[in-house]
């Protein structure tokens, strides 16, 4: 299956916003009444500043010119309770909205990274860990911007700008049409570039999740930089992501400036039309001065918020393409689902640990890799898996612990469909040791014991105990302060023969019924490669072992050995048989 997020389609998605509503929507349904509250605040502040204006019109009208001052002291009165309502409203609806965001960036993190979880080893193996961390901490926070800072300023402005829009046409339905008339333009004009701001902004947190892989990549990479004294081209990549993501940058940046003087100029324009054509009014006796006033203020209450809302348009816009990005992931589902098949396993000693029946398997976009292959591996025994670099050995092991589902034909564990196994039982009966093992920041005891839950409140002499019975005390002690040794995920702190060490007793220790073993003595000295091979010999009778190996000693003792190449696993027979296909590179006649 291909799991690549391409770039490309998501500069051209074009979520609709009720669509993305929606999906947003679980995320917020937990802060229902933080935003209920929040939203009655902002209708109650909206109302009290709407009011305001009528109140000043009445005054100047009814009061002003009759010089009677005590109804314009009373009215002040009103209008200054008025406003600190307005004030403590205000402060409610920042108080109750303050954990909203914090809270929706917390659950939407844990939502991408639980479904990265669920996601095989083939994705990560498609798309770039650097993007992957970008979409997780900048999109995210691109949304949690746009929950904690713009939400309610959006929802605040549209109730008073329709509550200000209301008012001007119910004053003076004419001069309300004229002053409303650049609004109209401006929502055309907004329609019509908002596709393309969209765009610039997920173009721009494209090149940041590039940037982002590239350093990944560097640094991982820079002891080898050092060794080649490539620093230069160090430089070089960087420089080339930086540049781009200067450019989409700028970009982005002029799409999301482009709305506020274009907002600016309709409120202007809407100012002067009101003058003008108020003025025309009053002096034709259909309009008053105090309603000219309040009439402007209104339209000021319809255009200050529209041109906020450019601003809050364009983060909204970002929001978006930010959230394209992580429903990118969000939308991913694992082919490698635990497949409900009506069939029972013999648990016996005729049933094979593991069978390939007709398997072929190819990777995305690339040609087949195994092709109709067919083969046993009866309990108890060691199987050597032999062949050229990029014959497909490791690809035949993945498919044994299912990294991997086949493209055509059956892999059997146990006698039964290996895909019918729930994921901890299958890990619980397969082991695998890779070449390059991985590590956690930590120490000995809680890299062995990872993914190991019956061991985990043992405490550390309960533990050696076990580890002594499971012959693993030897390797335990090339540890200078045994199970607590520290250890960093980089590797400085342990070699690289000490990391697979820890892979072997963690490997072990969970007592597998298969264990595979990729090149995994391919950085340990000749003694301890000695050693785990006496350890291998002393695991349970019934454990099958399936080793990879370029090194003919390692697989010199195996029971069988089978040949990997051309898409083909077929026996090699002898020893010498094995070491002929090699020169040769073929299948045994």
């Amino acid at each position: 299956m291909n799991y690549t997020l391409d770039i490309k389609k998501e500069h051209g998605r074009k979520t609709s916003y009720v669509d993305a509503a929606k999906k947003l929507w679980p995320l917020l349904c937990e802060e229902k009444g933080n935003l209920i509250m929040a939203s009655v605040a902002i209708f109650l502040n909206s109302a009290l500043n709407l009011v305001a204006p009528m109140v000043v019109a009445h005054v100047i009208d009814t009061y002003i010119p009759t010089k009677d001052y005590h109804g314009v002291f009373v009215f002040s009165g009103i209008l200054l309770t008025m406003y600190v309502a307005a004030l403590f409203t205000s402060y409610f609806q920042t108080r109750w909205m303050g954990g909203v965001g914090q809270r929706v960036l917390f659950n939407l993190r844990s939502a991408i990274f639980n479904k990265l979880q669920e996601l095989p080893v083939a994705f990560f193996n498609q798309n770039k860990a650097g993007d992957l961390i970008s979409r997780i901490n900048n999109d995210t926070d691109k949304l949690n911007q746009f929950f904690s800072q713009s939400l309610m300023q959006f929802i605040g402005s549209i109730f008073i700008m329709i509550g200000a829009g209301v008012f001007l046409l119910s004053l003076n339905l004419k001069l309300g049409a004229a002053a409303l008339a650049p609004a109209l333009a401006l929502f055309i004009f907004t329609r019509l570039i908002s596709g393309w701001v969209k765009r610039k902004n997920t173009m721009n947190l494209s090149s940041v999740g590039g940037m982002s892989s590239e350093i990944q990549e560097s640094l991982n990479n820079f002891k080898v930089i050092v060794a080649f004294n490539r620093r230069d081209y160090f430089r070089q990549r960087f420089e080339e992501a930086n540049n781009e993501n200067y450019k989409t940058s700028v970009k982005a940046g002029l799409a999301n400036n482009l709305f506020t003087p274009v907002f600016g100029l309709s409120s202007n324009l809407a100012q002067l039309v009101i003058l003008a054509f108020g003025i025309y009014l009053i002096m034709q006796g259909e309009f008053t001065l105090g309603l000219l006033i309040s009439f402007i203020s209104y339209a000021n209450n319809f255009y200050n918020p529209l041109r906020q809302l450019a601003a809050l348009w364009a983060n909204f816009q970002v929001a978006m393409a930010g959230w394209d990005r992580i429903a990118a992931i969000l939308d991913m589902k694992s082919d490698l689902k635990t497949v409900d098949i009506k069939e029972k396993g013999l648990a016996n000693a005729k049933v094979p640990i593991l069978e390939f029946k007709g398997v072929k398997f190819g990777y995305p976009n690339g040609k087949e890799v195994l092709h109709d292959v067919n083969f046993k591996l009866e309990k108890g025994k060691t199987y050597a898996l032999v062949g050229p670099t990029g014959g497909g050995k490791t690809t035949t092991a993945s498919l044994m612990a299912r990294l991997y589902d086949p493209t055509e034909g059956v892999v059997m564990l146990d006698g039964k469909d290996i895909r019918s196994y729930e994921p901890n039982a299958r890990t619980d009966k397969i082991g695998f040791i890779l070449q390059e093992p991985f590590l956690f920041t930590g120490s000995v005891r809680e890299n062995i014991l990872y993914g190991n839950v019956k061991y985990q409140n043992y405490s550390n002499e309960e533990l050696e105990q076990v580890i002594k019975e499971a012959n693993l005390e030897t390797l335990l002690g090339r540890f200078e302060n045994g199970l607590d040794t520290k250890v960093m995920s980089s590797g400085d702190a342990v070699s690289l023969g000490q990391r697979q060490l820890i892979a072997f007793i963690r490997a072990v220790l969970r007592n597998p019924d298969l264990l595979i073993l990729d090149e995994a003595t391919a950085n340990v000295d000749t003694v301890t490669e000695q050693l785990l091979e006496d350890i291998l010999k002393k695991l349970s009778k019934e454990t099958t072992r399936v080793i990879i190996a370029h090194r003919l000693n390692t697989i010199e003792n195996a029971d069988e050995i089978f040949f990997v190449n051309s898409g083909e696993v077929i026996r090699a027979g002898s020893m010498e048989h094995a070491v002929e296909m090699l020169l040769h590179g073929k299948r045994k006649s």
